[in-house]
């Protein structure tokens, strides 16, 4: 198995070298903030009767490769709804934080009339192509000509825990930044957060992702990408973004 994310150790998560950027090599991966968020409101709140229907990432401050801590709160608890959020630091302050949105699952409706199609392209079938510049920690499909993507994790976030799929969808949701924003010269924005909304949970170890809308003005952009596994489409994700002087390119 390849080496985790990060290391548990005393409260705190200590980041591997792998665990950077591709703004940065010395920069903390804002991805790697929400499958921390994630796994600590599914430890600490999750429930076999309950769905993480919303999960909100914001990514307010860019760390160095510091050792990460986060702390939980219970907002909400009812009888139907969950509220919780989670609050992500380092020894320079707080960067990063969640908020997540419990549902009880229950009987679907009948004559139930689904808007979102499955899209048409069938799972990998074999390795990444090799990439150029920043090679990502993970395994990475962009569909040629087309703001699509497959993308599986490979290696465990801590130490060697077992991905969720709650965790997953939450390590990939970061991508929507770069899938709506891409152009020819580059991403030229960094995202600010990102929102998670979830119909049911990933079923496999492939997410795949296609960006279905995008507007920009005046140096701040916000998009949308529909999220997919092997049995279909499961839930969106929406992102907000600032202009970055330092394109990145892929």
């Amino acid at each position: 198995m390849t080496s985790a994310f990060f290391t548990s150790r005393g409260g705190e998560f200590v980041p591997a070298a792998h665990a950077h950027s591709p703004w940065s090599p010395g920069m903390l991966h804002g991805r790697l903030l929400g499958g921390l968020a994630a796994r600590a409101i599914e430890a600490r709140y999750g429930d076999p009767g309950l769905h993480v229907a919303r999960l909100t990432v914001d990514l307010f401050r860019n760390s160095p490769l510091l050792p990460v801590t986060v702390e939980t709160a219970l907002v909400r608890d009812g009888r139907r709804i969950r509220v919780a959020d989670a609050t992500l630091r380092t020894e320079q302050g707080v960067i990063g934080r969640a908020g997540a949105v419990l549902l009880r699952t229950g009987e679907q409706p009948e004559n139930e009339q689904p808007l979102t199609a499955p899209w048409d392209e069938t799972p990998p079938d074999g390795p990444p192509p090799s990439a150029q510049g920043w090679k990502p920690p993970f395994e990475m499909w962009w569909m040629p000509g087309q703001r699509r993507m497959w993308m599986r994790e490979d290696r465990p976030l801590v130490d060697d825990e077992k991905l969720t799929p709650i965790v997953r969808a939450a390590l990939a949701g970061d991508f929507a930044s770069p899938l709506t924003a891409m152009a020819d010269g580059g991403v030229a924005f960094i995202n600010a957060d990102y929102t998670l909304t979830l119909a049911r949970m990933p079923e496999g170890e492939l997410i795949g992702m296609e960006a279905t809308g995008r507007v920009a003005a005046e140096g701040v952009s916000t998009g949308q990408v529909t999220l997919h596994d092997t049995a279909g489409p499961f839930g969106f994700c929406v992102v907000t973004a600032l202009a970055n002087p330092v394109p990145l390119r892929g």
